[in-house]
């Protein structure tokens, strides 16, 4: 099972962020949350106890907001309440986000070791100053590669690098330059993602003004497709749509989500999907403590329907390189799925859009790069009335909520 534990906090919020998040938090702040936080593990782990689906915890991912922003004390108090709780497994992987800003210091990183976190998701962005500003970081691109650097030299031996590319007049060539650069770090793994301009952000709207203007689509499709060629060319395999690694480096957290594992959702505006149901803590700090102090966590859980999985098992799939699973699929719907949309399938072969090979069917690099449409033409041909037998019969869990 996997755990996700969300800190809604940062010290600015970036342009481009839609992610729910509270910039300026104060000490006291974070205490009142980590307090919230510390209960809500201990209601998940009694609630599991009792319904006996208590499963050893594969990995465990603090996301944000920025995780960063909390003190190695704080770090502590999360450790020790999931040691308490859970069931951790043999062979962890536990990884941080964090920030340059906020992760520039060789004793902290060294603590985050020490207490158990042993894989870094570092956020540089760009290593362009001037787009870094842009979009509103509070890093400069020296600070990005020092932090790396600390990290290194505190011991940590799985980072991840975040970087996105699409920025406004950005050119493929210039990108292609960043990834040499970034190469040259040695970094373990990658995530590669476009600029997406979220309604309501910033960016959006400086967008909408005619502020900034984004690289045409070909200028686009160039940094894809020749981005993650020159990444395998450097021995990153190109596992998923944005994301490479080299062997043995791949986020074993994210593939758990790509694979439809069960995972539990820590902290407001957190997502959990277990036992065939599905929910999110309120994005909202008091209404989030409410639902902690009456064990309310969870009680708005919707079920899952079986289209929701089979829809869910698509278009998961066909954004990692290995692609959808037809036998897999078959068995979930009993339906052969080459069979059920062969003239698009026949089109996508015959434009390298896709690649069907026994017992698989996967997305080109090219056709990766038009996933969105893709995934919407085969979702929208999902079977609307699946056999009873592909509900998922995982025991359903006790809300806990009082009355």
């Amino acid at each position: 099972m996997l755990l996700y534990i969300h800190i809604p906090f940062c010290r600015s919020k970036c342009g481009y962020c839609s992610f729910f998040s509270i910039p300026g938090p104060g000490p006291a702040d974070l205490d009142a949350y980590l307090s919230h936080l510390e209960s809500e593990i201990a209601i998940w782990g009694r609630r599991l106890d009792r319904t006996g689906v208590q499963r050893p915890i594969s990995s465990i991912y603090i996301g944000g907001g920025t995780p960063s922003l909390l003190s190695l004390d704080q770090m502590e108090r999360i450790a020790k309440a999931l040691e308490r709780n859970f069931a951790l497994g043999p062979g962890l992987e536990w990884s941080l986000e964090a920030n340059p800003d906020s992760a520039a210091d060789r004793d902290y990183l060294r603590g985050l070791l020490a207490l158990g976190v042993n894989r870094l998701s570092l956020g540089l962005q760009s290593l362009d100053n001037k787009k870094l500003e842009v979009l509103g970081r509070r890093h400069q691109s020296a600070q990005g590669v020092k932090a790396f650097d600390l990290a290194r030299q505190a011991g940590f031996a799985n980072i991840s690098l975040d970087l996105i590319w699409g920025l406004p007049g950005q050119r493929a060539l210039e990108w292609l330059r960043e990834l040499e650069t970034v190469v040259r770090l040695q970094p373990d793994h990658l995530s590669c993602y476009g600029l997406t301009l979220e309604e309501e952000t910033p960016l959006a709207q400086a967008e909408t003004a005619g502020e900034i203007v984004l690289p045409l689509e070909n200028e686009q499709a160039k940094m894809f497709l020749q981005g993650a060629e020159l990444l395998e060319s450097k021995g990153y395999l190109h596992y998923e749509i944005s994301n490479f690694s080299r062997m043995g480096f791949a986020c074993r957290h994210n593939q758990g989500y790509w694979q439809s594992r069960s995972y539990i959702g820590l902290g407001a505006g957190a997502v959990s999907t277990l036992g065939g149901l599905r929910w999110e803590t309120p994005r909202n700090l008091d209404e989030y403590a409410e639902q902690v102090r009456t064990e309310r966590i969870g009680e708005a859980a919707a079920a899952l329907t079986p289209e929701d999985k089979v829809k869910e098992l698509v278009m998961l799939s066909l954004r990692t390189t290995k692609g959808l699973n037809l036998i897999e699929y078959r068995e979930h719907t009993g339906q052969d799925f080459l069979r059920r949309h062969r003239r698009l399938i026949q089109v996508l072969r015959q434009n390298d859009l896709i690649r069907v090979h026994p017992g698989q069917l996967r997305l080109t690099r090219s056709g990766m790069l038009v996933s969105n449409a893709i995934l919407e033409r085969f979702l929208q041909e999902v079977p609307g009335h699946l056999p009873d037998d592909t509900r998922d019969h995982a025991p359903a869990l006790e809300s806990g909520s009082k009355s």
